[in-house]
């Protein structure tokens, strides 16, 4: 009995990553509680979104610009052009990027390989990160793919291709975490921090 519009809008929120059928629906009613200017500014950023936000033609990082403009990160000046983060996604660059320790330029790939789903090579953005290291100016990539089975697997094919290149390139150190226990850790992580462990 309830509302179509309303069954549709929960049938949408329920399509979002994390969102279950019960909080599509109390943030559907959240938006029908709320005041309709707020709705139709929720719609609109939606619309904007897709209408206005693209990937930026170097890095593959997102942008609100024309189709083939560059992104904030390979705009700006004061970033160090010779070295390259490679990430998987959008949310990763970002989670470097709130460290505030890095200060190169970006290369974002959209996933790993993953065999089992049909992901190879050809449906990352590695022929693109091949083609920007061909001028020579960058001179270090920072693979920064998860410490997963899929992570490891790309930052290893990446390391095969990368190397003959004359470019150096390096891994995020992967370990106990700043204030763990070693009693908590699992045996993955522990044989992880001693196989990278580094001179004091």
């Amino acid at each position: 009995m309830t509302p179509d519009a309303i069954n549709r809008l929960v049938a949408q929120l329920a399509k979002l990553p994390g969102i279950g059928e019960k909080t599509a629906q109390r943030l559907a009613f959240h938006v029908l509680r709320s005041s309709p200017e707020y709705a139709r500014s929720l719609a609109a950023a939606l619309v904007d979104v897709v209408d206005k936000v693209r990937l930026c033609s170097r890095c593959f990082s997102l942008h609100d610009g024309a189709a083939e403009a560059l992104c904030g990160f390979c705009t700006d000046p004061r970033r160090d052009e010779r070295l390259v983060c490679v990430v998987e996604g959008i949310a990763d660059e970002l989670a470097v990027e709130r460290t505030r320790e890095f200060r190169g330029r970006y290369h974002v790939l959209h996933g790993v390989l993953s065999p089992l789903e049909g992901i190879g090579p050809e449906q990352l953005r590695i022929k693109e990160l091949l083609q920007r290291l061909g001028d020579g100016v960058v001179t270090e990539v920072v693979v920064a793919t998860n410490p997963d089975v899929e992570g490891e697997a790309t930052a290893l094919y990446l390391t095969r291709l990368l190397k003959p290149l004359g470019v150096k390139v390096s891994r995020l150190a992967q370990g106990l975490p700043m204030g763990g226990d070693l009693e908590f850790a699992d045996q993955a992580t522990l044989a992880r921090a001693f196989a990278t462990r580094r001179d004091l």
